[in-house]
């Protein structure tokens, strides 16, 4: 490999957290990019394996000035919770009838903070997504359940908890699968006319926000442009497709969207 492809091999190595460009010591890999392999290994895994501290997350949300309330899945730990996906899709019976009682009115949108896959994500940027997201909601005047923070949880989990609070439309900010260059990653899903039994096909989701993914302002930006259109529309899922890039085109002289 000539000094010129070298370079060039930098220079396109610092756009991108994937392994490429790496180099190698005779038929192997150098040992710097092994150990460094290694790391991202036992980063993902720890992400996965890492309980999530509801306390302290529900803290720095109240803090906010958003009410919490905590809640648990079926799965009883975290290991019944790897190995039974379905468990952490249902409430446990304690927790959905903690909710249906707290539900004294309807409300336009339930926010369920959950774990996954990911407690380090949580821990991460689940405050700082809602700090960015709070004032599109009240903006909006929409009426906000408590923040449903969950253990042991699921995407599917948000449905259960949107019917029991009587929500139109539901958000499970949870920890995505951790890849190896994103252990902090978080994914935002948006379910209109949430209950048990909705599939996937009728989310909305907005994936890979952290620092050094999308940002919380663009995903709470991106977040309010969903919730409108599912509003306006009564439907979220294949039908709706995200088109807020649209509006930041469109509105990029306003300086408070041309940052973003």
């Amino acid at each position: 490999m000539s000094r010129r492809s070298d370079t060039l091999w930098q220079r396109l190595a610092r756009l991108t957290p994937a392994r490429i460009g790496l180099g190698r010591a005779g038929a192997g890999l150098p040992t710097r990019e092994v150990l460094k392999f290694g790391l991202a290994h036992a980063q993902a895994r720890d992400a996965v394996h890492t309980p999530m501290d509801a306390a302290a997350i529900a803290g720095a949300i109240e803090a906010l000035g958003l009410p919490t309330v905590t809640v648990t899945s079926g799965a009883e730990d975290r290991a019944t919770y790897l190995r039974r996906p379905d468990y952490g899709r249902r409430l446990s019976p304690e927790s959905l009838r903690a909710l249906s009682d707290s539900a004294a009115e309807p409300v336009d949108l339930a926010i369920v903070v959950a774990d996954g896959l990911s407690a380090r994500a949580v821990h991460e940027g689940a405050a700082a997504l809602l700090a960015a997201f709070k004032p599109h909601a009240e903006a909006a005047g929409w009426r906000l359940a408590p923040v449903t923070i969950a253990t042991q949880a699921r995407v599917a989990l948000g449905d259960a908890a949107g019917a029991a609070l009587r929500a139109r439309a539901v958000v499970v900010v949870i920890g995505e699968r951790p890849g190896l260059s994103s252990p902090d990653s978080l994914g935002l899903y948006v379910t209109f006319d949430p209950k048990p039994g909705r599939s996937d096909a009728e989310r909305n989701c907005i994936s890979n926000v952290r620092p050094a993914g999308l940002s919380f302002e663009l995903a709470a930006f991106k977040l309010n442009w969903l919730l409108t259109q599912a509003f306006a529309r009564g439907l979220t899922g294949v039908n709706l497709k995200d088109e807020s890039d649209r509006m930041l085109e469109a509105a990029a002289p306003d300086p408070a969207i041309s940052g973003l």
